[in-house]
């Protein structure tokens, strides 16, 4: 109820009140215009506009600063009234006016507007918001129509020329740097239709009763590991957004060249493509010294990455002690350039870096991967 709706209402009992005990009709007519005003209004407000509400957000996943659009129709699904309306989109944080002017009954009308793309983040789009004001404007009713649509902004990617080389491996445990393509025995499993009849290894097949498959992997493939450090303590200003930018270019990377590759934070668990993951990512409060723990008892691959910021710099030596599970290990410390190390790197590769792209710049020009 607004402040006029407010006094109309306090005026309506007063006059009532001193109409019928001080024996004044007017007033007491005058009281119950003001009720029966105040009543209407209220029925007036109360009758809910029955609309249909689509919203289409294309892309529903887009890059930092890339453009995306939102399509909103609304549908007058009501059989005999037409609605003229007072209605706002919520896009982000901001809202988007959204013109409902004599919709005639089974019409709709379709708005289009861009969405804010220029952070990193989840971007909810929704719920119409429907507000309802009587004509004397003594009360207004804001309702909600439609769901929630959620637009999500990856982080810039920076495009990466260069890629680990990768390890093979020998039964006596050495390691050594080769090309790609190296493929070695690894298992053996059932055979399946469509699998090719060279792979039958007999001799296990006659002793199984059943055809065995070999199972082949090639083992110069480089396994990475991205490990962000999400932190609050880590992180100075945009750094993190500049990290976040960084193990996107590495993901983006290693899916182009068709390389596995796994994505971890330090201060909760990941689920779902590292993309969004990557998008949903906000800095917080997590055990680095227990991930590294974990990192190194699962041994999840050959190449791990370490992206932190300037306050992140005291755990380089930490991270270089995976140097044992991990033959390849490389550090980024983005967001600040100029300051030295102040734990020792002799094991690890670091990459000082003041924001994503110039962290690109740097990684194609590393060298003895």
């Amino acid at each position: 109820m607004t402040a006029r709706g407010v006094g109309l209402c306090l005026a309506a009992v007063a006059l009532l009140a001193a109409g019928f005990r001080y024996g004044y009709p007017d007033l007491a007519l005058l009281g119950a215009a003001a009720g029966a005003a105040v009543v209407a209004a209220v029925v007036f407000a109360f009758w809910r506009p029955r609309l249909g509400v689509t919203r289409v957000a294309d892309p529903d996943r887009v890059g930092r600063g890339e453009p995306a659009a939102v399509t909103l129709t609304v549908s007058n699904t009501s059989r005999v009234r037409a609605a003229t309306l007072i209605a706002t989109d919520r896009c982000g944080s901001t809202t988007v006016d959204v013109p409902l002017l004599r919709l005639r009954p089974g019409h709709d009308t379709v708005a289009a507007y861009p969405v804010p793309t220029h952070r990193r983040g989840l971007v909810p789009i929704g719920p119409l918001h429907v507000t309802r004001r009587d004509p004397l404007g003594l009360i207004t009713l804001a309702r909600g129509y439609g769901e929630t649509t959620i637009v999500r902004v990856h982080p810039r990617i920076h495009p990466l020329r260069a890629v680990p080389a990768g390890l093979t491996r020998s039964l006596d445990g050495r390691a050594d740097k080769v090309p790609h393509g190296t493929v070695a025995f690894d298992t053996l499993r059932e055979y399946v239709p469509g699998d090719e009849l060279r792979r039958v290894h007999w001799r296990s097949s006659a002793k199984m009763g059943e055809l065995m498959v070999r199972e082949q992997l090639d083992t110069a493939e480089p396994t990475i590991v991205v490990l962000l450090d999400d932190r609050a303590a880590a992180h100075r200003g945009d750094s993190f957004e500049d990290a976040c930018e960084a193990a996107a270019s590495i993901v983006a990377a290693a899916v182009r060249e068709d390389l596995p590759v796994s994505l971890h934070l330090v201060t909760a668990a990941t689920s779902g493509p590292h993309l969004d993951v990557l998008t949903e990512a906000e800095p917080g409060d997590g055990d680095l010294d227990g991930t590294l723990r974990r990192l190194r008892a699962q041994k999840l691959g050959d190449t791990l990455i370490f992206l932190t910021g300037p306050g992140g710099r005291n755990d380089l030596g930490a991270v270089s002690g995976l140097r044992g599970a991990y033959p390849v290990a490389l550090a980024g410390v983005l967001g600040d350039r100029d300051s030295s190390p102040t734990a020792p790197t002799d094991r690890l590769l670091v990459i000082e870096a003041a924001d994503g792209a110039e962290f690109a710049a740097a990684w194609d020009g590393v060298r003895g991967w």
